[in-house]
């Protein structure tokens, strides 16, 4: 969907109206190239590692792997930076988070529009000094506000918490929060563990080929995406709607050379499992995108609005999940998403139903994989904030204009910058991450 505001801030005509009228100046967000071997295309990025920090080498090989071209300090000339990975993994005191300011201070003004940031930071759950554990936390607390700050000329900075012994595992998380795929996530913080297996495949390109996936809600907006994304890294997708969308689901599949089926999952998670089953002996990764809104406060709900809002939104999932578990449908090394949403982080006005089945999922994708594990299978959430889809065009204009602009990055994000958060977490690339939730908002002001 076409945002006004973007496109008449960076016109050369517009943009000084825009500015002279104190309007939010957004700026336009790359996007694309995500699929590439090395999609950070010889950008410049600078790596700097602090005293006692213990990832280094590692850094340094996964953005060279990636197609940077890695620097270790600020260049003496004027040219600008592409990104900045910093690695403060060995922050234990207040003194040592000093350098963080000796790092980015002089740098502010030499970030690229739409430049990249990612902190890295020691678990602080594994920290035995309350100091340090103060110091690990405290770096998430300072890349939040430089999400902010950075917003406006649409950067990204991100925190990726790596524990012992994750190290080797950057490659993926680096090849996301650095690239184009990470759009519309910022302020975020993921954690890189090694409780999950390595696969044992980790293409560079084609990264799902050979993988069958499931994509619930597939017909139209964000599941459209979805499917559309996984179908380009090599899945074969399973495109799953209700009988009203099989006209655009079709188009999907024939469009992706996916296979479309009609089903209501809520009354059918048996049909389901026997059509993956026959067709392709078992799935490899489930998108839990299908879901519903039946908003009313909630002295005004009637109870069937709340009773269809968590059959769509939670139980349907719960029911499917149950029946792939019992037949052994998914494969190991899989992958599991669901979509849950700000409304399940904040709340929302009118949303007491759809805000609850949301922050449920959270908690089930926690629970989850912690079950699938020791399978290599990882379970993780995606809580979109404002997504411009044909639902939000429907909300009233005042409405959606605070949905888009209330973030770091004065917009609305797309449906495929969700879909290329789902990508990452469908892909062995994240194998080092489940049971967590990351939030493509924009970093909304309120539930980031």
């Amino acid at each position: 969907m076409s945002d006004y505001l973007v496109n008449l801030a960076n016109d050369k005509v517009t943009a000084q109206l825009v500015k002279t009228l104190g309007l939010p100046t957004p700026a336009r967000l790359r996007r694309g190239g995500t699929e590439d071997a090395a999609p950070l295309g010889g950008g410049v990025f600078l790596s700097v590692s602090l005293p006692g920090s213990h990832v280094r080498r590692a850094l340094s090989a996964a953005l060279k792997a990636l197609g940077a071209q890695v620097v270790a300090s600020l260049p003496e000339d004027d040219s600008r930076l592409q990104g900045v990975v910093l690695d403060a993994t060995g922050c234990r005191t207040p003194d040592d988070l000093h350098g963080l300011y000796d790092v980015f201070h002089p740098l502010m003004r030499r970030l690229e529009r739409c430049a990249r940031i990612v902190v890295l930071a020691a678990v602080p759950a594994e920290q035995d000094d309350p100091l340090a554990a103060a110091a690990a936390r405290g770096i998430e607390g300072f890349v939040r506000a430089l999400a902010k700050e950075v917003g406006k000329r649409g950067a990204t900075a991100n925190t990726l918490y790596v524990a012992k012994g994750a190290q080797a595992r950057l490659h993926g998380p680096l090849r996301f929060f650095c690239g184009n795929g990470t759009t519309y996530v910022t302020g975020q913080a993921l954690t890189l563990s090694d409780v999950v297996k390595t696969p044992s495949k980790q293409p560079s390109t084609q990264r799902l080929a050979g993988k069958v996936a499931l994509v619930t809600g597939a017909a139209r907006g964000i599941g459209n995406a979805i499917a559309t994304r996984l179908a380009a890294e090599g899945a074969k997708v399973v495109c799953l709607d209700v009988a009203p969308a099989r006209d655009p689901l079709y188009e999907l599949a024939l469009r992706i050379g996916g296979m479309p089926l009609v089903l209501d999952v809520t009354a059918a998670p048996g049909e389901l499992a026997d059509f993956l089953a026959s067709k392709f002996g078992g799935v490899d990764i489930v998108i839990h995108n299908a879901g519903i809104t039946r908003d009313k406060t909630l002295a005004n709900m009637k109870p069937e609005q709340w009773d269809q809002v968590v059959a769509v939104n939670l139980k349907a999932i719960a029911a499917v999940d149950k029946e792939l578990d019992a037949r052994g449908l998914l494969r190991n090394e899989g992958r599991e998403v669901c979509l849950s949403s700000i409304s399940g982080v904040a709340g929302n006005y009118g949303q007491s139903n759809y805000a609850l089945t949301k922050a449920a999922l959270i908690g089930y994708v926690a629970a989850r994989a912690r079950q699938l594990a020791a399978r290599g299978i990882t379970v993780n959430a995606i809580a979109p904030g404002f997504i411009e889809t044909p639902m939000t065009q429907k909300i009233p204009v005042v409405t959606r204009e605070l949905g888009r602009r209330l973030n770091s990055l004065a917009q609305g994000g797309q449906p495929e910058d969700v879909a290329e958060a789902i990508g990452f977490l469908a892909s062995p690339d994240a194998c080092g991450v489940t049971g967590q939730t990351l939030r493509v908002c924009g970093q909304a002001l309120i539930g980031a």
